[in-house]
């Protein structure tokens, strides 16, 4: 079964209590349809510009976490009817931080949680 960890960001954390996310990986849904059979790890919370986000991925690994996704809302934004890619999420350098957390860590990591964009193919780094 495989261990994944979430990432959030600070600018959404006061309106989200992941409920969706927690969903979808318990269900296996969304961002987490990719596994045959998954189990929570542990969350954290990113904080601007994301220099703490390595040092959190390092704690959730040594807490057995084998993967990291990062919730959707830090690449796509909400509307009225659904998530869109449109004009991005909270995180203008979410790609960057992904990458620098799978290179320092050697951990599988994911963009995206629930409320995928429609059309959006999942993105990971292995």
């Amino acid at each position: 079964m495989k261990r994944v960890a979430i990432i959030r960001c600070e600018k959404n954390m006061d309106r989200c209590p992941l409920t969706n996310c927690f969903k979808c990986l318990t269900e296996k849904k969304e961002g987490f349809a990719i596994y045959e059979d998954c189990m929570p790890a542990g969350i954290f919370t990113c904080r601007c510009p994301g220099d703490n986000v390595v040092d959190l991925s390092k704690i959730l690994k040594a807490k057995g976490a084998e993967a990291i996704h990062f919730c959707t809302c830090t690449f796509a934004e909400k509307t009225d009817k659904d998530w869109v890619l449109g004009n991005g999420g909270f995180c203008e350098n979410i790609d960057e931080i992904i990458d620098k957390v799978n290179k320092e860590t050697g951990l599988s990591c994911v963009k995206g949680t629930a409320h995928l964009p429609k059309d959006y193919n999942i993105k990971s780094w292995a």
